[in-house]
């Protein structure tokens, strides 16, 4: 995929690129923290419920568990790592 840049201030392609690949970095320190963070918690949930989050998912889903708070604490918890695994996996893959 081609991705333009539209410069609409007289900055250099090189400035542009920099600020770019900055942003990049911290955004993948972002997702790297969140995903570390998000992995703990659904670690803790796959302990104390002795199964593991993909699983989990499945039968949350399909409605074979309860309604207990701690099933939709870790259904958030697992969508939010699925979402910053992908936004990682997008930030890696630019080449500026």
């Amino acid at each position: 995929m081609t991705l333009s840049v539209n410069i609409k201030d007289n900055f250099t392609l090189q400035k542009v690129s920099e600020v770019i690949r900055e942003a990049l970095a911290y955004n993948e320190r972002v997702a790297k923290y969140k995903i570390k963070k998000y992995s703990n918690i659904c670690g803790n949930f796959e302990n104390k419920y002795g199964m593991n989050s993909d699983l989990f998912m499945e039968k949350f889903d399909s409605g074979k568990l309860g309604d207990a708070s701690d099933f939709f604490d870790w259904y958030a918890t697992k969508r939010g790592l699925d979402i910053w695994n992908k936004r990682l996996k997008i930030i890696s893959g630019i080449d500026i």
